[in-house]
């Protein structure tokens, strides 16, 4: 068992188990949440050798415990497999400047506590194929396809609990896959076309998606544009995705977090604008906070 200081960047707390339960890709395989452990278990790919499984818990107080299932890597793998837990957490990221915003909010003075870290896959590339799952379906339908996907076209991991455990597809398999296993083993529907392109373009060096998440010195329009040009990403997918890899400058409206937003604010019906004008003061954290806002329930 190894562990990891929960810190931000900026020296501010980690509330690990809201990192952990931060949004529902914690729900999609390969990452597995168990709610009563309070851990989460993600495959994480190593530079050789087959994928590893690990688990992310509790650890002494202020830190993270690492627990790498299988044989015992070496010093190179583990260290390596240490970055992508951090990685997954965004424990790189400084969420300081938006607590001291946070702190005087009535709603969400509580997040300064160590909330709003958004759990990552270990690529961009696996939170954009996993949004594109989640547009015009229900949750149901997300997970399945997701599944599907992980099952026939991931890499075993050692000491993996099955297909379910298997390392998310790379952007090569995806792209070998044809329109038929789209269409009749993930029964994707329209999406099979979109998924598809996107692992093309990504396997052939055509888009660099590692980069949005890379270059810090990319302007979220810019961010957002190259978002959108991607086969079925829309306004939705991109905010998504923006909040998947620290952009936090726009606001994740659907119709789930519209009408919790607001049910939580006692009105029948609140548009768009009023919502964005709420959370405008927090600027680049806007839409950190609208979610956080809609998810404080989340998490006792």
């Amino acid at each position: 068992m190894l562990e990891l200081a929960l810190r931000g960047a900026g020296g501010e707390p980690v509330d690990l188990y809201r990192t952990l339960n931060s949004h529902g890709f914690a729900d999609l395989a390969p990452t597995y949440l168990d709610e009563a452990a309070r851990t989460l278990e993600v495959t994480l790919r190593v530079p050789r050798g087959k994928p590893r499984r690990v688990r992310v818990g509790a650890g002494r107080p202020g830190r993270a415990a690492v627990t790498i299932l299988g044989p015992a890597p070496g010093a190179n793998p583990r260290e390596h497999l240490l970055a992508g837990v951090r990685h997954v957490l965004r424990l790189d990221a400084d969420l300081s400047g938006f607590y001291a915003m946070a702190a005087d909010d009535p709603d969400l003075g509580w997040t300064t506590a160590g909330a709003g870290r958004m759990l990552q896959s270990p690529t961009v590339f696996e939170d954009v194929i996993k949004t594109i799952c989640t547009t015009n379906c229900a949750w149901s339908a997300t997970v399945r396809m997701v599944e599907a996907l992980v099952q026939h076209l991931g890499d075993a991991a050692a000491a993996g609990d099955g297909p379910l455990t298997n390392a998310f597809p790379t952007p090569a398999a995806m792209g070998e896959a044809s329109e038929s296993f789209y269409r009749e083993a993930v029964r994707a529907g329209y999406r099979g076309p979109y998924l598809i392109a996107v692992a093309r373009s990504v396997a052939e060096g055509q888009v660099d998606l590692e980069a949005l998440a890379r270059d810090r010195e990319l302007p979220d329009k810019e961010v957002e544009r190259r978002l959108l040009a991607l086969p079925g990403v829309g306004p939705y997918a991109a905010a998504h995705i923006m909040m998947t890899i620290g952009r936090y400058s726009r606001l994740i409206l659907d119709s789930w977090t519209r009408p919790k937003y607001a049910r939580l604010t006692a009105k029948k019906k609140v548009s768009d604008a009023a919502i964005v004008r709420r959370f405008r003061r927090y600027g680049p954290y806007a839409g950190l906070a609208f979610w956080l806002f809609v998810t404080r329930d989340w998490v006792d």
